[in-house]
């Protein structure tokens, strides 16, 4: 149950975006979500729209959601490999000596806003 804790640091960190750079308004959030992040990503959106609504720069935004795939290194044979697929023993020479490359992160990627500026187009 992680992911409020999650939605919350996002939240927070895009409405100090908005503040700094005088947004009056976020459209749409994207976040790129690790394959084995352990996020769920249901439970995730839905902890964004009860959230979203404490700040009004971000009351009617939409949350988009990409999945990064989960990608292993072999330490021995320097190949990489799908890690869902596999796990954590080298599917090309069978060594332990393995650790995850991506698919564990949670990144804001894209936020899409108004400015206050009237005029300014988006």
């Amino acid at each position: 149950m992680h992911e409020l804790g999650i939605v919350t640091h996002c939240a927070k960190t895009i409405v100090d975006l908005a503040e700094e750079n005088h947004l009056k308004k976020i459209g749409s959030v994207t976040l790129e979500i690790g394959e084995v992040s352990g996020i769920m990503t249901d439970y995730f959106v839905d902890c964004w729209n009860y959230f979203k609504v404490r700040y009004p720069v971000i009351a009617e935004s939409e949350l988009k959601l990409k999945t990064l795939p989960a990608v292993t290194y072999c330490e021995d044979c320097k190949s990489t490999y799908e890690t869902v697929k596999y796990g954590r023993t080298c599917p090309n020479c069978g060594s332990p000596h393995t650790y995850l490359l991506t698919g564990n992160e949670c990144i804001i990627s894209e936020v899409e806003a108004e400015d206050d500026d009237e005029t300014a187009e988006n």
